[in-house]
């Protein structure tokens, strides 16, 4: 038989997918994949219900209804400061990882160099090398996860067509600072290229940190394709609505490469979102303050394991160097022995580099609730014979 598509057939199962089938193997506690296990807002859920049996349940407009395009337009302005013009500026998605397929398909030609951060998120590089690209790495190591100049410069050529970079980063639960996104404006700017923003975590920032959103930088309203999440801002990651805002003449591309890829998204879902973002401030603080108060509750019991826990930032996760445990296994080997012999599941952060792999760091998931935390850490520290 003919071979399949050479990019893709050449990828394995996700290591999300297979962290998650060995925890249902051994009745293990998931702390690996990256969803939380509440209900989401009950008045968010409450606007989707109604939606469905008082609304619109045909085919929506191709770029997203009305309403939800105007929130989406709205909220940067509230949160960033962006003047947006909904009609011309904002699209919607079936979540952000289709919104990431269309921009990416839509504005790389092969042979086109894409500049990434790594550690990154594991779709990224095969719809890179799918569209005809390049992909070149900045690779990030802990503690801080920082980069150079002399980093960027090397990354950089003229035939670099975008940047992508996640803000905050999963999984190194990194916020880019002021500092760090200024120095990636100038080189987008210097080399005449365009950012594609993966912010989906862009209300999940901690400490008093402000998110700063890269096209809100000088000379970057015209360069900065911004991706946000619904899934992410209202704990509802089963929904996949996504939506991406774009000066229009990089908006146009992109579009044609969404209206072959899903063509629309559903419509009561698209209300309940529009209605979710008009909510008042309390809700964004509340969100952040709540995950949080979960980071920290997981932090504690981490450390008092052995575990050296990393500071997390933001996202959903905590990133752990499991060196001190003095087990002497690679990230994936103990990701592997602890989900069959502790009973918890966690993500070997080496699954997220390509070039130049950190093999001591494992990620843990805190958006989940207290008693599954609790459990976890109970496991762990009878597992490395911490327990009280």
């Amino acid at each position: 038989m003919k071979q399949a598509n050479s990019v893709l057939s050449g990828y394995g199962t996700t290591v999300f997918e297979v962290m998650s089938r060995l925890a249902v193997q051994h009745r293990a506690i998931n702390l690996g994949q990256g969803f939380p296990d509440d209900r989401g807002p009950d008045d968010v859920l409450r606007a989707a219900a109604a939606a469905v049996t008082d609304g619109w349940n045909q085919y929506p407009p191709m770029m997203g209804t009305p309403d939800l395009r105007r929130a989406v337009a709205e909220h940067g302005r509230r949160f960033y400061g962006l003047e947006v013009d909904w009609q011309r500026e904002v699209m919607v998605t079936s979540g952000a990882t289709e919104a990431l397929a269309a921009c990416l398909f839509g504005l790389i030609e092969p042979g086109d160099e894409v500049v990434l951060f790594e550690p990154l998120y594991d779709s990224y590089v095969p719809i890179i090398r799918r569209a005809g690209g390049v992909p070149r790495f900045v690779s990030l190591s802990p503690p801080d996860w920082r980069f150079t100049e002399a980093d960027l410069a090397a990354a950089f050529s003229p035939r670099t067509k975008l940047v992508l970079l996640n803000d905050p980063l999963n999984p190194a639960a990194k916020v880019f600072d002021r500092a760090e996104l200024e120095l990636v404006a100038r080189f987008v700017r210097e080399f005449d290229a365009y950012a594609v923003c993966d912010e989906v975590y862009e209300h999940i920032v901690f400490d008093g940190r402000p998110h700063l959103s890269l096209m809100s930088l000088p000379g970057m309203r015209e360069r900065c394709l911004k991706i946000g999440s619904a899934g992410k801002t209202f704990s509802l990651t089963g929904w996949k609505v996504g939506y991406v805002t774009a000066a229009p003449e990089l908006l146009q591309p992109v579009a044609k490469a969404h209206q072959f890829l899903v063509f629309t998204t559903p419509p009561n879902l698209q209300a309940a979102v529009a209605y979710g973002l008009s909510q008042d401030d309390a809700y964004f603080a509340g969100l952040a303050a709540d995950m949080r108060r979960r980071r920290d509750r997981l932090s504690a019991g981490l450390a008092s394991v052995g575990f050296d826990v990393l500071p997390a930032q933001g996202t959903y996760f905590v990133v752990c160097d499991i060196r001190p445990l003095g087990l002497d296994l690679a990230d994936d080997a103990f990701c592997e022995q602890i989900v069959a012999e502790a009973g918890v599941a966690a993500i070997p952060v080496g699954a997220f580099y390509v070039e130049r792999p950190v093999r001591h760091c494992v990620r843990f998931c805190f958006a989940k609730q207290d008693a599954v935390l609790d459990g976890a850490v109970e496991r762990l520290s009878a597992y490395f014979g911490r327990g009280g």
